[in-house]
């Protein structure tokens, strides 16, 4: 459903058929300006051990395409205005692998940019590679947020096993950024005991500021129980019983941790020094930083939203960006 948000300004996105409004559970720390989501998949074959969506689609790691996307998206753009932010997607990867064949995330983006829309893709895949033409062509409308969680090939392996390596993921945001396409950062998220060391994390930055990347945009991971079962399985892997005991009392046998929206917070202090650290290190690299639903806002680089998806607007004119999203009410 279209939030009242979405309504009051646009009245016509009840009608909407593929292109949904985004609207992430009405978050209370939710900072991402209006935007509306496209997912031309349901389901992702990355396997990520953390991911949420696993939680709610069934089937998740068994991606399949929509049906009827391309004549549905037709339909939906006789209602929307021009000139809307349109991010590809948010709980499964455009660029999973039966994009390879089918090339419905090529056609979809090919759509939305013809239509004067703007672009916000967020993949672990080097794959959006095969679209440098029409990336390219609408680099003033386009961002790539692309996820990296760590600098180590070998624990990429194991916490985004159909994802492709960290380093070809940096390699690919370097040649995005070399065909003049805005390129951010997305680390997150960091788990504690599995990706957040802090020599890995800086490893990290200076690698994709040397990629070319403008943004670092990072959050911590939130847990559910289906998703915690395998971070759990997984840090035991790594780094031990004793770890993944430690891990299980922070998100669940700390008295100062919390529940948000149905998912397990660290306590916000151990939470902020985290992402202090991530900042600290992404400024001394001359890239702007912003959270992911953390209540950290005070924390962002002024005039950059949270997503990415300021660089598909002209920061330099006076164009107005969209409105956020009000606290919950």
């Amino acid at each position: 459903m279209a939030s009242e948000e979405h309504l009051k300004i646009f009245p016509k996105s009840s009608r909407l058929r593929v292109v949904k409004p985004f609207d992430p559970w009405r978050s209370p720390l939710c900072t991402c300006p209006m935007k509306w989501v496209v997912h031309p998949y349901t389901g992702c074959a990355h396997g990520c051990v953390y991911c949420y969506a696993s939680n709610y689609i069934p089937k998740h790691s068994i991606p399949r395409p929509k049906k009827d996307l391309v004549s549905s998206i037709l339909k939906d753009l006789r209602v929307l205005p021009r000139g809307i932010l349109v991010e590809l997607s948010t709980s499964s990867d455009p660029y999973t692998y039966p994009e390879n064949d089918l090339k419905l995330t090529r056609r979809v983006l090919q759509i939305l940019l013809e239509s004067d829309m703007r672009v916000l893709i967020t993949t672990k895949s080097v794959f959006i590679l095969r679209d440098l033409d029409i990336l390219s062509k609408f680099r003033d409308r386009v961002a790539i947020a692309i996820t990296v969680t760590t600098p180590s090939d070998a624990l990429s392996h194991v916490l985004e096993p159909g994802a492709p390596p960290s380093s070809e993921r940096l390699k690919a945001m370097e040649i995005l950024s070399k065909h003049g396409i805005a390129v951010t950062l997305r680390l997150d998220p960091i788990i504690p005991m599995v990706n957040d060391d802090y020599n890995e994390i800086q490893s990290l930055i200076k690698a994709a500021a040397r990629a070319g990347a403008l943004q670092v945009t990072t959050s911590m991971y939130k847990a559910k129980p289906l998703d915690f079962r395998r971070v759990y399985a997984v840090t035991k892997l790594l780094r031990g019983s004793n770890a993944a005991e430690n891990l299980k009392h922070l998100y669940y046998g700390d008295a100062k941790s919390t529940t948000i929206e149905g998912y397990r917070y660290l306590q916000e202090g151990l939470r902020l020094s985290y992402v202090k650290l991530v900042k600290e290190v992404a400024e001394s690299e001359g890239l702007a930083f912003a959270t992911c639903r953390e209540g950290f806002a005070h924390l962002h680089t002024p005039g950059i939203a949270c997503d990415g998806s300021s660089y598909t607007y002209n920061l330099n004119s006076s164009e107005p960006m969209p409105t956020s999203f009000p606290p919950k009410v």
